[in-house]
């Protein structure tokens, strides 16, 4: 501990001082950012747009919230009755609580790497406290959302909407989060049998967060991936059912992307994609392929809190963030929104102009050297010049638009035809009669 001081103290020296007073002291400090980063605090520069994207509403998860006011304070009481009703399963509580606070303690130091913030505050006692009541919360609330039966008739969680609503945004905040491993090994512990694995029960509690359609991705498939906490498996969960080579290459820039009523007007079809993730766009003979989107109130939250991870977790592709920009693009009316809806494509539960602003400065000042959706904007863009199918949709937009117009479209096509029939009629009498 007094060395951990002692390198606090060189460092503050160091921002205080333009240069240090030697060349042993330069090279004695440590300044590279560790690569077992994997929970930040959401740089200011992203937080700006939307910093209630970024903070937690009622539950404080890990040591940057801890009872950062009294609204996180109120509902720790919640959290300790989570553990005394995962405690009171086991034959003998006491023992099975010293063995909680016992592995975290033994892997607390590799807990306290993964945050890239000062939590040297945090004392080692305290720490592992948090990790306990926190881990073991997040535990039982898994396996009560699968298991009625474990819940208590008076459960305020399931008992009372707001608190559903909070848990949904809060859990899925980058800033409050803490390590799978501590997870891992708190629910392992308390497993019950027979059970669900921890994998199996996260993917259920946020199963309509990305869409309305169930999620494909099985547990098995994390098998051979390291997570890093339930933002990183959620990311996961939509990596994984894309195809592997889907998203290699060299680096490529934007492309500029039209909204969806120029690709309309351009004479592409919109269609919904039935994929596995939401990531799994497609383009192919002049239809626009997406899967589907469900617009609700943590949507915003949840790609937010993505897009920062990618931006500040070591060699993590900007994939969402890629994503997340071709939306904004694609919608930028309320006639888009139309459009988009039409087709099933969003499933929103917003009104049109919150759905219209619900991707407005998603992205910004987010940086994307690898644009993910290269190749379909430039076949999106290319096809849009087309003169064939730009024709062809002017056309049925304006003398199709309607029953009326349809009506006299027919009508017209019948006296064409047998003004033609008539004219050829004419013409081979007039033959026939100079022929005799």
């Amino acid at each position: 501990m007094a060395s951990e001081i002692q390198k606090d103290e060189t460092v503050i020296n160091m921002v205080t001082s333009p240069l240090p007073s030697s060349y042993e002291n330069l090279m004695g400090y440590e300044l590279s950012m560790s690569s077992k980063f994997s929970i930040f605090q959401t740089p200011k520069i992203l937080s700006r747009h939307n910093e209630a994207a970024y903070k937690p509403n009622a539950f404080s998860i890990g040591p940057f919230h801890y009872r950062a006011n009294k609204q996180l304070e109120a509902t720790q009481k919640i959290k300790l009755k989570y553990l005394r009703d995962l405690l009171s399963r086991s034959s003998n509580p006491e023992e099975l609580y010293s063995q909680l606070i016992a592995t975290i303690r033994s892997v607390q130091r590799e807990a306290r790497d993964c945050y890239a913030g000062s939590i040297e505050s945090c004392v080692e006692e305290a720490f592992v406290e948090i990790l306990v009541l926190d881990g073991c919360f997040i535990s039982e609330l898994f396996r009560k959302d699968a298991k009625k039966e474990l819940r208590d008739p008076n459960d305020p969680i399931f008992t009372m909407s707001c608190l559903q609503k909070y848990l949904n945004h809060d859990l899925i905040l980058l800033e409050n989060q803490i390590p799978w491993i501590v997870l891992e090994r708190l629910f392992s512990l308390t497993k019950l049998s027979p059970g669900k694995s921890l994998i199996e029960l996260a993917l259920k509690f946020f199963s309509n967060i990305f869409s309305s359609k169930q999620p494909s991705v099985q547990p098995n498939e994390f098998q051979d991936i390291e997570i890093k906490h339930i933002l990183d498996l959620l990311r996961h969960s939509l990596l994984l059912p894309l195809s592997p080579d889907r998203f290699k290459g060299e680096p490529t820039g934007w492309e500029a992307f039209p909204c969806a009523t120029k690709i309309n007007e351009a004479g592409i079809t919109f269609e919904k994609r039935m994929a596995g993730s939401i990531l799994d766009i497609n383009f192919k003979n002049g239809v626009l392929k997406i899967p589907p989107l469900l617009i609700q109130e943590t949507t915003e939250t949840i790609l937010r809190n993505l897009i920062s991870f990618e931006q500040c977790c070591p060699n993590y592709p900007p994939i969402v963030t890629s994503y997340a920009k071709l939306m904004d693009n694609l919608i930028d009316t309320d006639k888009d929104v139309e459009i988009l809806s039409d087709k099933n494509i969003i499933d929103n539960w917003l009104n049109p102009e919150d759905a219209k602003q619900f991707f407005n400065k998603l992205y910004h000042d987010t940086y994307v050297k690898q644009f993910f959706y290269h190749d379909i904007c430039v076949q999106v863009t290319g096809h849009s010049k087309r003169l064939w199918p730009r024709w062809r949709f002017s056309y049925v937009h304006n003398y199709f638009a309607t029953p009326w117009a349809i009506v006299s479209q027919v009508v017209g096509t019948i006296l064409l035809v047998l003004t033609l029939l008539q004219t050829l009629y004419a013409v081979l009498s007039y033959v026939g009669d100079k022929s005799r």
